[in-house]
């Protein structure tokens, strides 16, 4: 038996002269691993003890029953061994990540990295040690997060970085590069945001923000409530986030009209020295309404069709111009509805329908594949309009 063993498995050798103590490496698919094999003084299987390396017994996670299975039934070592074999190339087929675990001298340079970068600004670490998450703060003291994926060849190859950015985040890396010059690249670009991130902060703690309802550091867009079914979309350029922003008026025509009116007259008054929030009330002439002193359930309005706020991520932006109506809808709930309307037409991509509550005239507009839909009061005039 042991001379098969010792042909099969040259690296596992007897330590002792009875042949009850194994020590060394079994090679797989091409990778060594290094196990340990203490018999009983009888050799028999049944009590047999198996130690392993941390990456063996990571691969081997799940098959646990199946190793007791076999040393209770193999008629030798030879054969558990083959066994092993067999369930660590099944192991290795089913983990294609497992076959590329990085050599000694990454994680030496890992930890050599991290020392000097400072373990205080590690977030996370996964069992790996090839993901990590690593904070910093910007200069008004915001924290952020920065997600890096490292190769087996690091520092030789760039590794994966994310973070939550509303710009594509570039980073130079170079096989001379390190952790701590990664982390001062992301302070640059935090650095070089903070204006547009202190212009929607003030915004989103001075009024009441439609969507998103819980907005992340990458969103560039805020829909502001102005009144009941009257808000206006504003998006926010990342690199010139003090000048006037692309924006969208949404609500009933007898409402929108007239502040698109003061937004076309006033916009030569929008100051870059002062705050986006000051600009749009100038120039709106207006003062939204202060989350101190007004409620947000003044503006979640129901969807006329579905009786919902929330329609997956969408909520009602398409109001009723009729004075007397003015109820709003879902983009989609208002198409369908007019669709399905016997009394309903369609001209290319235009369709003629009554509203669900007042019965006048509705025109759902097409416009970039989405639908614009507009209402008529005895005349004919749109429920969106933008700048």
């Amino acid at each position: 038996m042991e001379g098969s063993l010792e042909k099969d498995n040259p690296f596992l050798l007897p330590l002792n002269t009875e042949k009850t103590f194994f020590d060394g490496f079994i090679t797989v698919l091409g990778r060594d691993f290094r196990m340990r094999i203490l018999l009983p003084p009888d050799g028999q299987l049944k009590r047999a003890r198996l130690c392993c390396c941390w990456q063996l017994k990571h691969l081997l996670s799940g098959y646990e029953h199946i190793l007791k299975q076999r040393l209770q039934q193999s008629a030798n070592l030879v054969s558990f061994i083959l066994e092993l074999k067999t369930v660590l190339e099944v192991g290795l087929k089913s983990r294609p990540e497992c076959r590329s675990i990085p050599p000694p001298k990454y994680y030496y340079q890992l930890i050599s990295e991290m020392e000097i970068l400072g373990w205080d600004k590690m977030l996370f670490l996964d069992m790996e040690f090839q993901t990590l998450k690593l904070k910093a703060e910007d200069t008004s003291g915001r924290q952020h997060i920065l997600t890096i994926k490292l190769r087996t060849k690091h520092p030789t190859e760039a590794p994966g970085c994310s973070a939550d950015l509303p710009v594509p985040l570039v980073i130079t890396w170079t096989p001379q590069s390190t952790l701590e010059q990664l982390h001062s690249q992301f302070l640059l670009t935090l650095h070089s945001l903070t204006d547009f991130w202190d212009v929607l902060d003030e915004i989103d703690s001075k009024t009441w923000i439609l969507e998103p309802e819980k907005p992340s550091r990458s969103d560039t867009m805020r829909r502001i409530a102005i009144g009941t079914n009257v808000s206006i979309k504003v998006e926010v350029d990342p690199r010139h986030p003090k000048m006037l922003p692309e924006c969208c008026l949404l609500g009933a025509e007898h409402v929108v009209t007239p502040l698109r009116n003061k937004l076309n007259t006033n916009m030569h008054l929008w100051n870059p020295d002062s705050s986006v929030l000051h600009n749009l009330q100038d120039v709106l002439e207006i003062e939204f309404p202060l989350p101190d002193t007004h409620e947000k359930s003044n503006f979640n309005v129901e969807c006329g069709i579905c009786y919902s706020y929330h329609l997956d991520s969408a909520i009602p932006d398409q109001v009723c111009n009729n004075p007397r109506c003015g109820q709003p809808f879902h983009q989609a709930c208002l198409y369908e509805w007019l669709k399905a309307l016997p009394s309903s037409r369609q001209s290319f991509s235009i369709v003629f329908g009554e509203c669900p509550y007042c019965s006048k005239v509705c025109l759902p507009k097409t416009f970039s594949t989405l639908y614009y839909y507009h209402f008529i009061c005895h005349t004919l005039f749109s429920s969106m309009s933008s700048l």
